[in-house]
Protein backbone atom coordinates (compact mmCIF):
# COMPACT_ATOMS: atom_id res chain seq x y z
CA UNK A 1 0.00 0.00 0.00
CA UNK A 2 1.57 3.30 -1.01
CA UNK A 3 2.51 5.38 2.01
CA UNK A 4 2.48 9.20 2.78
CA UNK A 5 5.85 10.01 0.39
CA UNK A 6 4.52 7.29 -2.13
CA UNK A 7 1.45 9.82 -2.44
CA UNK A 8 3.53 12.96 -2.15
CA UNK A 9 5.28 12.11 -4.71
CA UNK A 10 2.70 11.28 -6.83
CA UNK A 11 1.41 14.83 -5.91
CA UNK A 12 4.38 16.71 -7.46
CA UNK A 13 4.29 14.80 -10.04
CA UNK A 14 1.10 15.74 -11.14
CA UNK A 15 1.46 18.95 -9.96
CA UNK A 16 2.68 20.86 -13.11
CA UNK A 17 0.37 18.58 -15.59
CA UNK A 18 -3.01 19.79 -13.69
CA UNK A 19 -2.94 22.86 -10.86
CA UNK A 20 -4.32 25.45 -13.17
CA UNK A 21 -6.00 23.85 -16.08
CA UNK A 22 -8.98 23.07 -16.72
CA UNK A 23 -10.04 19.35 -17.27
CA UNK A 24 -11.60 19.95 -21.12
CA UNK A 25 -13.04 16.28 -20.68
CA UNK A 26 -12.99 13.45 -18.00
CA UNK A 27 -13.70 10.02 -19.24
CA UNK A 28 -14.99 7.10 -16.54
CA UNK A 29 -14.03 3.72 -18.41
CA UNK A 30 -15.85 1.92 -15.86
CA UNK A 31 -18.54 2.81 -12.76
CA UNK A 32 -16.66 1.88 -10.32
CA UNK A 33 -13.31 1.01 -8.15
CA UNK A 34 -13.25 -0.07 -5.11
CA UNK A 35 -16.38 2.28 -4.38
CA UNK A 36 -18.72 3.56 -7.26
CA UNK A 37 -17.97 6.74 -8.77
CA UNK A 38 -20.45 9.20 -7.10
CA UNK A 39 -23.51 10.37 -9.19
CA UNK A 40 -22.59 12.37 -12.58
CA UNK A 41 -18.57 12.03 -11.37
CA UNK A 42 -17.38 12.90 -15.14
CA UNK A 43 -19.98 15.19 -15.87
CA UNK A 44 -19.03 17.16 -12.64
CA UNK A 45 -15.36 17.07 -13.15
CA UNK A 46 -15.88 18.00 -16.98
CA UNK A 47 -14.59 22.00 -17.54
CA UNK A 48 -13.56 22.74 -14.15
CA UNK A 49 -9.88 23.95 -13.30
CA UNK A 50 -8.15 22.27 -10.62
CA UNK A 51 -7.18 25.22 -8.47
CA UNK A 52 -4.70 23.53 -6.62
CA UNK A 53 -3.15 19.81 -5.27
CA UNK A 54 -3.00 18.79 -2.61
CA UNK A 55 -2.50 15.89 -0.10
CA UNK A 56 -3.66 15.06 3.44
CA UNK A 57 -2.37 11.53 4.45
CA UNK A 58 -2.47 8.87 1.95
CA UNK A 59 -5.30 11.05 0.05
CA UNK A 60 -4.87 13.19 -3.00
CA UNK A 61 -7.03 16.28 -2.96
CA UNK A 62 -7.56 18.27 -6.35
CA UNK A 63 -9.59 21.27 -5.65
CA UNK A 64 -11.50 22.45 -7.78
CA UNK A 65 -12.89 25.75 -9.50
CA UNK A 66 -16.59 24.25 -8.84
CA UNK A 67 -16.34 24.33 -5.29
CA UNK A 68 -16.17 20.78 -5.26
CA UNK A 69 -12.71 18.36 -4.28
CA UNK A 70 -11.70 16.03 -6.04
CA UNK A 71 -10.70 13.03 -3.46
CA UNK A 72 -8.55 10.70 -4.60
CA UNK A 73 -6.75 7.21 -3.26
CA UNK A 74 -4.46 4.90 -5.24
CA UNK A 75 -5.36 1.93 -2.91
CA UNK A 76 -2.59 -1.22 -3.63
CA UNK A 77 -2.09 -0.69 -6.74
CA UNK A 78 -3.34 2.94 -8.38
CA UNK A 79 -0.85 4.72 -10.59
CA UNK A 80 -1.07 8.15 -12.10
CA UNK A 81 0.24 8.76 -16.03
CA UNK A 82 0.83 11.83 -17.90
CA UNK A 83 1.51 12.24 -21.59
CA UNK A 84 1.68 15.48 -22.95
CA UNK A 85 2.47 17.25 -26.37
CA UNK A 86 5.00 18.77 -25.14
CA UNK A 87 7.19 15.52 -23.56
CA UNK A 88 9.24 18.64 -21.46
CA UNK A 89 6.46 19.42 -19.36
CA UNK A 90 6.21 15.69 -18.63
CA UNK A 91 6.46 15.23 -14.63
CA UNK A 92 9.72 13.68 -12.94
CA UNK A 93 13.89 13.35 -13.26
CA UNK A 94 13.94 9.87 -14.02
CA UNK A 95 13.88 7.48 -16.77
CA UNK A 96 10.55 6.64 -17.79
CA UNK A 97 9.50 2.84 -17.14
CA UNK A 98 7.52 0.50 -19.27
CA UNK A 99 4.04 2.01 -19.58
CA UNK A 100 0.99 0.31 -17.53
CA UNK A 101 -1.40 -2.22 -19.03
CA UNK A 102 -3.78 -0.25 -20.83
CA UNK A 103 -6.68 -2.55 -19.72
CA UNK A 104 -6.50 -1.03 -16.14
CA UNK A 105 -6.90 2.50 -17.49
CA UNK A 106 -9.79 3.04 -15.50
CA UNK A 107 -10.06 6.91 -15.65
CA UNK A 108 -8.97 9.56 -17.87
CA UNK A 109 -8.32 13.48 -17.69
CA UNK A 110 -7.94 15.25 -20.91
CA UNK A 111 -6.72 18.74 -19.63
CA UNK A 112 -6.14 21.86 -21.83
CA UNK A 113 -2.80 21.99 -23.14
CA UNK A 114 -2.29 19.02 -24.70
CA UNK A 115 -2.66 16.94 -21.69
CA UNK A 116 -3.91 13.49 -20.63
CA UNK A 117 -3.54 12.23 -17.11
CA UNK A 118 -4.44 8.39 -16.98
CA UNK A 119 -5.30 6.32 -13.61
CA UNK A 120 -4.58 2.80 -13.94
CA UNK A 121 -5.53 0.18 -11.23
CA UNK A 122 -5.05 -3.50 -11.89
CA UNK A 123 -6.56 -4.45 -8.34
CA UNK A 124 -9.16 -1.74 -8.48
CA UNK A 125 -8.64 -1.13 -4.41
CA UNK A 126 -8.33 2.25 -5.20
CA UNK A 127 -11.20 5.19 -5.19
CA UNK A 128 -12.51 8.65 -6.34
CA UNK A 129 -14.83 10.53 -4.79
CA UNK A 130 -16.21 14.70 -4.31
CA UNK A 131 -17.13 16.82 -2.20
CA UNK A 132 -18.34 20.32 -1.54
CA UNK A 133 -15.19 21.49 -0.24
CA UNK A 134 -16.37 24.02 2.81
CA UNK A 135 -17.58 20.57 4.24
CA UNK A 136 -14.22 18.70 4.16
CA UNK A 137 -13.99 18.82 7.92
CA UNK A 138 -17.09 16.10 8.30
CA UNK A 139 -15.97 14.10 5.38
CA UNK A 140 -15.30 10.90 7.10
CA UNK A 141 -12.11 9.74 5.35
CA UNK A 142 -10.60 13.35 6.65
CA UNK A 143 -12.17 14.37 9.79
CA UNK A 144 -10.63 12.33 12.08
CA UNK A 145 -7.23 12.47 10.90
CA UNK A 146 -3.84 13.85 13.03
CA UNK A 147 -1.36 15.88 12.11
CA UNK A 148 0.91 15.56 9.66
CA UNK A 149 4.64 14.07 10.32
CA UNK A 150 6.08 17.65 8.82
CA UNK A 151 3.84 19.60 10.32
CA UNK A 152 4.14 21.31 13.42
CA UNK A 153 1.17 19.64 15.09
CA UNK A 154 3.58 16.66 14.82
CA UNK A 155 6.21 16.64 17.96
CA UNK A 156 7.28 15.11 21.05
CA UNK A 157 4.70 16.63 23.25
CA UNK A 158 2.16 14.93 20.27
CA UNK A 159 3.19 11.76 21.14
CA UNK A 160 3.20 11.72 24.60
CA UNK A 161 -0.47 13.12 24.65
CA UNK A 162 -1.69 10.12 22.13
CA UNK A 163 0.51 7.08 24.07
CA UNK A 164 0.52 8.19 27.80
CA UNK A 165 -2.73 5.52 28.68
CA UNK A 166 -2.67 3.19 25.90
CA UNK A 167 -1.47 -0.43 26.45
CA UNK A 168 -1.50 -1.35 22.50
CA UNK A 169 2.15 -1.81 20.58
CA UNK A 170 4.02 1.43 20.13
CA UNK A 171 3.78 0.02 16.23
CA UNK A 172 0.02 0.22 16.45
CA UNK A 173 -0.23 3.34 18.02
CA UNK A 174 2.03 4.98 15.03
CA UNK A 175 0.03 3.42 12.34
CA UNK A 176 -3.33 4.63 13.81
CA UNK A 177 -4.13 7.44 12.02
CA UNK A 178 -5.69 9.95 14.12
CA UNK A 179 -2.01 9.73 15.76
CA UNK A 180 -0.60 11.22 13.09
CA UNK A 181 -1.90 11.00 9.53
CA UNK A 182 0.02 8.94 6.40
CA UNK A 183 2.25 6.53 8.52
CA UNK A 184 2.43 2.73 7.47
CA UNK A 185 4.20 -0.21 7.84
CA UNK A 186 7.42 0.45 6.08
CA UNK A 187 7.86 4.11 7.29
CA UNK A 188 7.10 3.02 11.11
CA UNK A 189 9.61 -0.21 11.29
CA UNK A 190 12.24 2.10 9.76
CA UNK A 191 11.52 5.28 12.64
CA UNK A 192 11.17 2.44 15.08
CA UNK A 193 14.88 1.14 14.41
CA UNK A 194 16.11 4.91 14.22
CA UNK A 195 14.60 5.39 17.58
CA UNK A 196 16.09 2.06 19.13
CA UNK A 197 12.69 1.43 20.08
CA UNK A 198 11.25 -2.42 20.00
CA UNK A 199 8.17 -2.79 17.90
CA UNK A 200 6.38 -4.61 20.87
CA UNK A 201 7.07 -1.99 23.35
CA UNK A 202 3.80 -0.57 24.66
CA UNK A 203 2.75 2.87 23.85
CA UNK A 204 2.26 3.69 27.64
CA UNK A 205 6.24 3.31 28.17
CA UNK A 206 7.32 5.82 25.37
CA UNK A 207 6.31 9.25 26.97
CA UNK A 208 9.74 10.62 28.01
CA UNK A 209 12.84 10.06 26.43
CA UNK A 210 11.82 7.43 23.98
CA UNK A 211 9.02 10.06 22.63
CA UNK A 212 11.77 12.47 22.44
CA UNK A 213 13.70 10.11 19.82
CA UNK A 214 10.82 8.71 18.26
CA UNK A 215 9.03 12.25 17.01
CA UNK A 216 12.05 13.37 14.93
CA UNK A 217 13.11 9.52 13.68
CA UNK A 218 9.40 9.49 12.25
CA UNK A 219 9.96 13.21 11.03
CA UNK A 220 13.43 12.39 9.14
CA UNK A 221 12.67 8.93 7.75
CA UNK A 222 9.87 10.78 5.75
CA UNK A 223 11.65 13.99 5.01
CA UNK A 224 14.11 11.33 3.52
CA UNK A 225 11.88 9.00 1.64
CA UNK A 226 10.01 12.00 -0.30
CA UNK A 227 13.33 13.46 -1.35
CA UNK A 228 13.87 9.58 -2.40
CA UNK A 229 10.64 9.60 -4.26
CA UNK A 230 9.26 6.92 -2.06
CA UNK A 231 9.85 3.08 -2.22
CA UNK A 232 8.01 1.35 -4.79
CA UNK A 233 7.42 -1.95 -4.05
CA UNK A 234 5.85 -4.74 -6.44
CA UNK A 235 3.22 -2.70 -8.97
CA UNK A 236 3.41 0.61 -7.40
CA UNK A 237 5.03 3.70 -9.73
CA UNK A 238 5.12 7.75 -9.16
CA UNK A 239 3.26 9.57 -11.64
CA UNK A 240 6.39 9.75 -13.84
CA UNK A 241 6.09 5.84 -14.50
CA UNK A 242 9.69 5.45 -12.87
CA UNK A 243 10.64 3.67 -8.96
CA UNK A 244 10.91 5.00 -5.89
CA UNK A 245 14.77 4.78 -4.84
CA UNK A 246 14.20 4.85 -0.77
CA UNK A 247 14.02 0.93 -0.59
CA UNK A 248 17.37 1.07 -1.54
CA UNK A 249 18.58 3.28 2.09
CA UNK A 250 16.27 0.75 3.87
CA UNK A 251 17.62 -0.33 7.54
CA UNK A 252 15.39 -2.89 8.41
CA UNK A 253 12.46 -3.51 6.55
CA UNK A 254 13.02 -6.36 4.49
CA UNK A 255 16.37 -7.49 5.79
CA UNK A 256 15.66 -10.27 7.73
CA UNK A 257 18.57 -12.31 8.37
CA UNK A 258 20.75 -9.56 7.43
CA UNK A 259 23.07 -8.31 9.81
CA UNK A 260 22.06 -4.66 11.41
CA UNK A 261 24.33 -1.87 10.26
CA UNK A 262 24.41 -0.02 13.27
CA UNK A 263 25.53 -2.84 15.67
CA UNK A 264 26.46 -5.50 13.76
CA UNK A 265 25.99 -7.69 16.56
CA UNK A 266 22.61 -9.21 15.39
CA UNK A 267 20.22 -9.82 12.47
CA UNK A 268 17.53 -8.17 11.66
CA UNK A 269 14.14 -10.15 13.14
CA UNK A 270 10.54 -10.06 11.55
CA UNK A 271 7.55 -10.88 13.67
CA UNK A 272 3.48 -10.28 13.11
CA UNK A 273 2.16 -8.00 14.59
CA UNK A 274 -1.93 -6.96 13.80
CA UNK A 275 -0.88 -9.54 10.46
CA UNK A 276 1.56 -7.18 9.36
CA UNK A 277 5.62 -7.77 9.26
CA UNK A 278 7.93 -6.07 11.74
CA UNK A 279 11.37 -6.09 10.98
CA UNK A 280 13.80 -5.12 13.75
CA UNK A 281 17.05 -5.06 15.63
CA UNK A 282 16.59 -7.53 18.60
CA UNK A 283 19.68 -5.75 19.78
CA UNK A 284 19.40 -2.13 19.05
CA UNK A 285 15.90 -2.50 19.96
CA UNK A 286 15.11 -3.90 23.54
Amino acid sequence: MPELPEVETVRRGLTPAMEGRRILRAEARRPDLRFPFPERFAERLTGTVVERLDRRSKYLLARLGSGETLLMHLGMSGRFSVTADDLSRQPGDFVYAAPANPTHDHMVFHIEGGVTVTYNDPRRFGFMTLYETDQEDIQPYLKDLGPEPLSNGFSEDRLNKAFKTRRSPVKAGLLDQSVVAGLGNIYVCEALWRAKISPRRLCNSIPGARAARLAPAVRDVIAEAIEAGGSTLRDYAGADGAMGYFQHRFDVYGREGEPCHRCEDSCVERIVQSGRSSFFCPSCQR
